[in-house]
This record gives C-alpha cells, structure tokens and sequence, in this order.
C-alpha cells in the first residue's frame, strides 16, 4: 500500500485542517537541507546563518567527514547555492574532481583552472591584499602590508615544506623573511617579484640578509645558513612544482564575482605534491582576497560582502610532509570578525591520525574540535567511537551513523543503488542531540553535481554497442 500524499503549510494557509500537528522544534534558520529523519520536518542550516541570525554557534565553521560517495559535496552546494541567494559569496578554493565548478558557473561566478600547462599562482604576489594596501594608504594600508608580507611568508614556507618532506628551521624562516623584504623593497612598482628572483637575492647576498645569518662577514658562514634554502628554493622551481608557481599568476580572483572557483582537477591523482601545494596556494590567494574585500569595505572603499569558503579534501595537503599542519592551522585560523564561514571536508579521523607526529595530530584533531558545526555522513563504528571522544556523541548516534557506511545490497537488477546512507546526515552542535536529515536535491542540482558523468558516457556507449 502506497503511503498517503503530505502536504505542507502553514497555521495561517491551513487554519482549517484540524487536529494541528505539534511542531518537532527542528531549526529553521539559514538554507533548507532536507528533511528531519524522523519527524519529517524541514531542517535548515549553514554556519553563517547559526552564527549570525540563530546564534546557535559562536564560530562560524563547519566540519563535514564522510565515506566517498555518500553526498558530503552534494550537501555543501546546496549551502553554496542557498547562501549565494543571501548575497553571500562561496568561495570553493581547490576542487580536485571537481565537484563545485559547474555550480559556480551557474550562479554566474568565476572558475580559475590551476595545474600544469592551464594556469599558475605566483606566491609572492600579494594579490588582492597587495592591491588594497595601496589603495587604502596611512596606517591601515601599512598594516594590511605587513599583514601581507606575513601571508607570502607562510605560502613560500609552505612549498619549502612540501619539497623537503618537514618543516623548516626557525632560523631559515627568518633568513626567508629578510630576504622577502628586501626583494619587495627593491622590486619596481609595474611588476611583481618571481620566485627565481628570490633565488637571486640569496645568491647576492645583501646586507640585511646576511646580518639574520650572523655570518659576522664570513662568506662560509653565510652559505652554511643559506644554501639549504636556496636548495629548497631550487627544487621548487626545478621539481614539480615548477611549471606552476615560477610564473606571474595567470588569473586573479575577482572580488565582484557572485561566487569562486579554483579548479585544480586536470592534476593528477598521483602528483600528490602539486595538488598540495596547489590547495594550500589557492586557499592563500583566496583568504587574501577576504581580506583585502573587508580592508577596503572598513575604509568605505567597497560595500561589505560575507564570504563562505569550501576546503574539500582536507586530508590530501595535510599528508604531504610534516609539519604542514602548522601552515594549514595559519591560514586558516580565521577571526569571526572577518565576515568569513568555512566549511573543512574530509573523510575520517584516520586522515588526522595518519600524521607524522603527536603535535600534528593533535593540531589536526583542533580543525573538528573548534568546527562550530560537526556533520557526519556514514562512517565504521570504529571511527563513529573515535569521534565521540571529541564531538560528545551518544551510543544511539553513534549506531545510527555508523549504519549508514553500509553498502548496498546484492539484489540489484542492472540498475544503479544508492547506498542506504546515501544523503543521511548527523548534525552536531556542542552537547545538543544530534539532527539527522535526509537531503534530497532538485533535478537541477543533481544536473550541476553529476560525480559519475564519465560513468554514465560509459554505459551509453555500451547500450548501444548492445543493441
């Protein structure tokens, strides 16, 4: 027997229908997800919206983790676009699959393609920071600046990271900040400096980089202090990396667009250290351009914007050295005054535990522990248990999520089954019970965010090679 068609409305549209039906107290503020998986009633959310209007959270993040292919990016573009509606602008910086550059298209957005031979990022252009700085002038244009150089010092420090497998030395960062420094002061005001450039002041040697080396004009000295950099240096532009960042940035973020993308799927799954580098380098370029939009909105320079940024696959740059963390926790440890709500994606706490050492894992696990926002997709129990530590979850949310990490069953007939935890979700905010819902997307939705597109080619050309 078919269940009976529901309909929904209103007390005023259906003041007439009695008896009424208690209110199941689901939230209902921000963009609508689906619907509670037991009570039936719609359940909104975003952590922009908790943060702002419901005050639900008091930071606004969001931490999503997930087995693949159970709807984890299918549910953060129902955000993108329900928030892109509000006028706020989603930032998607990295998509490795991708999995948001054909919603950005539609929300008349902007998409930045990245890898070899498609584009390139400088690192030591400012970009937009750099711009605003200028523009805005006296002291709030100073300290963007200085704010600026910081942001140059940690990307490069984090492609130095990426080459050598750990992080550097206290003492090679402060060599790397002189020569930053210096290479800005005597770089013309028409171009901007290249990492090839950087390559060159070290080799020359100037007096305010070598007085951080303490060579005390001993040229062995010197080179003692600087040539492990220089070779790191070296291996960037001579490695992989190369083609990517030895050059002028090919394009720039528009601060004007309803949404961003940064595109870096045409690399290859196996060159695991330019999809790093080039994650870490987009998530840089992009919080830079936050920045620089509400510098220039505090000296009423441009109209105030929010900003919802996207930082799938979290685990892939987190495993590519040691240390990396450290950079990762700096670009991303972002103060609620910024107008800026994220949302970190991975797909288990193994991704935080498989790092080299106690500290990293520990500084991995604070992404989860400071989300204002944890949402579980299916997961073992194992990890369910693990998680518990952490986000406070009761032995009946544990058991409901860790039944959605099931697979399909075997009686399938030629077509596609979802997996049952497909689009089953468990919300989590502080000690509050969990909210588990089931989102359903539109036929748009599903049209824009297609992740078995190739597959799909593949079973037209063989039904038609059948018949």
């Amino acid at each position: 027997m078919d269940p009976p068609t529901m309909w929904r409305a209103t007390t005023v549209q259906a003041c007439g229908l009695w008896p009424f039906a208690a209110g199941s107290g689901a939230p209902m503020s921000g963009v609508p997800l689906g619907r509670h998986l037991y009570t039936g009633a719609t359940v909104c959310g975003d952590p922009l919206s908790w943060f702002t209007r419901a005050q639900y959270i008091s930071n606004p993040s969001l931490f999503m983790l997930g087995m693949p292919g159970l709807g984890k990016s299918t549910l953060v573009n129902r955000m993108l676009i329900g928030l892109a509606a509000t006028g706020v602008v989603p930032l998607v910086l990295g998509d490795l699959k991708p999995d948001y550059a054909d919603t950005v298209r539609a929300l008349g957005g902007q998409v930045i393609s990245l890898g070899r031979g498609v584009g390139g990022i400088n690192v030591l252009n400012p970009g937009a920071m750099g711009a605003a700085a200028k523009r805005i002038g006296g002291d709030a244009g100073r300290e963007l600046a200085a704010e600026t150089h910081g942001r140059v010092l940690n990307m490069v420090a984090a492609l130095i990271t990426i080459v050598r497998g750990r992080a550097m030395d206290d003492h090679e960062q402060s060599v790397l900040s002189a020569a930053l420094h210096h290479l800005r002061e005597r770089t013309p005001e028409d171009r901007q400096p290249l990492l090839p450039d950087l390559l060159r002041i070290l080799a020359e040697g100037p007096d305010r980089v070598r007085a951080v080396t303490l060579d005390r004009g001993d040229e062995t000295r010197y080179r003692d202090a600087v040539d492990p950099l220089h070779r790191s240096l070296l291996g960037i532009l001579d490695g992989p990396l190369g083609d990517t960042f030895a050059s002028d940035t090919s394009t720039r973020i528009d601060l004007d667009a309803t949404a961003v993308c940064v595109d870096i799927s045409r690399i290859g799954e196996a060159d695991t250290q330019l999809t790093a580098a080039a994650m870490l380098a987009a998530w840089s370029d992009g919080l830079g351009a936050v920045a620089a939009s509400h510098a220039l909105a505090d000296a009423g320079l441009r109209p105030r914007r929010w900003f919802f940024t996207v930082l799938d696959e979290l685990w892939r740059p987190l495993r590519s050295a040691s240390g990396i963390v450290d950079r990762i926790d700096a670009l991303t440890r972002l103060n609620r005054t910024l107008g800026l709500g994220d949302a970190k994606i991975t797909h288990t706490l193994k991704d935080a535990e498989a790092l080299g050492t106690d500290s990293d894992r520990a500084k991995a696990r604070g992404f989860v522990e400071r989300a204002g926002m944890v949402v579980c997709a299916g997961l073992p129990r194992q990890e369910m248990e693990d998680l518990g530590h952490i986000v406070g979850l009761s032995r009946r949310e544990i058991e409901l999520v860790s039944s959605w990490s099931s697979p399909p069953g075997w009686a399938g007939h030629g077509k596609r089954e979802e997996p049952p935890g497909r689009g089953r979700f468990l919300i989590k905010v502080g000690g509050r019970p969990g909210i588990p819902i089931q989102v359903a997307i539109t036929d748009t939705e599903r049209r824009l965010h297609d992740t078995n597109k190739r597959w799909a080619a593949n079973e037209t050309v063989l039904k038609k090679a059948s018949t």
